[in-house]
């Protein structure tokens, strides 16, 4: 059955692709956008022109909340998908008042416009509201108290809590995804794994020497595809007994960072001996968590999902988006 979908966030990184599986699977699909700047047209990295076309966008600041109301009550979504976010630690430590108001404002007026209603709400949470727990108490689990390590995870584990009071008083009908670390095409450069893309996209076109920047490739993580990601999303959004629960979206294999780096030079073309590596200092965090693992058992027992995507097809699809934005 077809349903009607609002997501936050579609000029992002998820986003877009979350529209495409929703347009594919037969949805209607919204997306909320700021200011009608003409950033709709970049979406056309991943969406066909029919897809583009088959999104009604709304302008709508999420700080303000009778904008974000009154899109809410005139358009009565069956759910809504909150991606929107500021989303990057190191500048959460410079900017930590534009994270509060993004990530945490924003939120509580779409909560507040969606109480009473029978729209389901997922919410975007992260991995970083449990912080370096993972070194103290290993796999890290939807019980694991939240100890977050940045500003930006600190927002987000406020919004992460409220979301699920919320839930459990009878207010929404919510849920909260922890995505651990996901990468994949339209990640920004800003990003760890998609900085490395996007130099080692600008030496294969000759545009830079076979010089990385890096910032600590020695940390841990477990990485999946953005489109295994906004699977397990969509999935829990269409089962109804993921009401007022926490999931945690990731795969069970980690690496040291130095693993996906050497994967995006091999996806180049080149040897790992011919690209210098060379520590970057800006590129390190004031606190840096050192490993995350995570334990994402209640969602492949819900819904069956499991990361489906290679990491070395998710690094050779990266490379090739950076290489054909820069051509």
């Amino acid at each position: 059955m077809s349903k009607k979908f609002l997501i936050t966030g579609i000029t992002g990184f998820a986003g877009p692709n979350l529209a495409k599986l929703l347009i594919q699977e037969g949805h209607e699909v919204h997306g909320i956008v700021r200011t009608a700047n003409g950033r709709e047209m970049d979406l056309l990295d991943i969406l066909t022109v029919e897809e583009l076309n088959a999104i009604k966008f709304h302008y709508v600041d999420l700080r303000h909340y009778y904008g974000v109301s009154k899109v809410l009550h005139t358009e009565k979504f069956d759910g809504v998908f909150h991606l929107a976010a500021q989303s990057h630690p190191p500048t959460s430590f410079k900017d930590p008042i534009l994270t509060w108001a993004e990530n945490v404002t924003a939120t509580v007026n779409l909560i507040t416009a969606l109480e009473g209603t029978y729209t389901r709400f997922m919410f975007c949470s992260t991995s970083e509201v449990y912080g370096d727990a993972c070194k103290d108490v290993g796999l890290l689990t939807v019980d694991t108290p939240l100890s977050p390590s940045n500003p930006y995870g600190a927002s987000k584990a406020a919004m992460d809590l409220y979301v699920q009071e919320r839930t459990q008083n009878g207010f929404l009908d919510g849920f909260v995804t922890r995505a651990f670390s996901h990468t994949g095409p339209r990640r920004g450069k800003i990003f760890s794994i998609s900085s490395d893309a996007y130099q080692i996209a600008l030496m294969k076109l000759g545009k830079q020497e076979k010089v990385l920047k890096v910032g600590n490739l020695q940390t841990e993580r477990v990485v999946v595809d953005v489109r295994d990601c906004v699977k397990a999303y969509y999935m829990l959004m269409m089962n109804p007994e993921s009401k007022g629960k926490v999931y945690n979206v990731c795969g069970d294999t980690v690496h040291k960072m130095q693993h996906y780096t050497d994967l995006l030079i091999e996806a180049a073309g080149f040897s790992l001996s011919e690209v210098e590596q060379r520590i970057h200092q800006p590129f390190y965090r004031p606190i840096d968590i050192q490993v995350q693992i995570g334990d994402s058992s209640n969602l492949t027992n819900l819904t069956g999902w499991k990361p489906t995507i290679s990491h070395k097809q998710t690094m050779t699809d990266l490379l090739d988006f950076w290489v054909k934005k820069l051509s």
